[in-house]
């Protein structure tokens, strides 16, 4: 399967995606992908060649992979605008929207603002909530995770450094009727809790709910088939 690599213009940022449009089946609905705080849209190849020959996009926000790197712009309003340059950029009016981590808040966004243009909505570990980050955050982030597991060429420090110090708190609350799935690990690293569960059953209600046994947070280390599988089931 050969990807398309290409870039959407977003008020002269430019952000980069891949899509499998070449290959894939028109008449099944497309899948946009938002990945998670330092993930880049090549991490998700793997997704996209799986679930052949549905179209999937994936985008590497700004600061990502082969995205742009402002020098400001990194609120929740700002990482939802990557994702309309991208659905203007490839012209879909209808599709599914999957996101992990700090990608779900853009998401949920997203969602929010054009619910009419999504069918099914997953979400997988994140609640409803666009986190501020505290003072002591990008150090943290940046010496025992970026650098701990080799990922400072996945994001740039500008990035993590615009993240901690625009991004405003922000309950993202609103109804939607058709399917969401949400997925969460069960042990200790898990990102939504019991009481941010019952949150999603307030507002969604079509609501399917997957707990994974045997992850925390980083289900695709610990449980990538299954969640891939459930994905595919889902969409289908």
């Amino acid at each position: 399967m050969k990807l398309i690599s290409q870039t959407s213009i977003n008020n002269g940022v430019s952000i980069h995606y891949l899509d499998s449009h070449p290959d894939s089946d028109c008449s099944l609905t497309p899948l946009l992908i938002c990945p998670g705080l330092s993930e880049t849209a090549e991490e998700y190849q793997d997704l996209l060649e799986y679930l052949m020959p549905r179209r999937c996009i994936v985008l590497s926000f700004r600061g990502r992979g082969q995205s742009d790197t402002p020098p400001n712009g990194f609120d929740l309003k700002d990482h939802v605008t990557d994702i309309e340059s991208v659905v203007k950029s490839t012209g879909i009016k209808h599709f599914h929207l999957y996101a992990f981590s700090r990608g779900v808040s853009y998401a949920l966004e997203y969602t929010r603002l054009h619910p009419e243009q999504i069918g099914k909505l997953i979400i997988l570990d994140y609640p409803s909530l666009h986190k501020a980050m505290h003072m002591d955050w990008s150090i943290d982030y940046i010496e025992n995770y970026l650098v701990t597991f080799n990922r400072l060429s996945h994001i740039r420090l500008e990035a993590v450094m615009g993240i901690q110090r625009e991004s405003i708190q922000k309950s993202i609350k609103f109804s939607f009727e058709k399917p969401v799935l949400v997925m969460r690990g069960l042990l200790e690293g898990s990102l939504i809790s019991n009481e941010e569960l019952e949150e999603y059953k307030e507002q969604f209600s079509n609501l399917h709910i997957t707990e994974l046994k045997n992850s925390g947070h980083d289900v695709r280390s610990t449980e990538k088939s299954k969640l891939y599988k459930i994905i595919k089931e889902f969409v289908e």
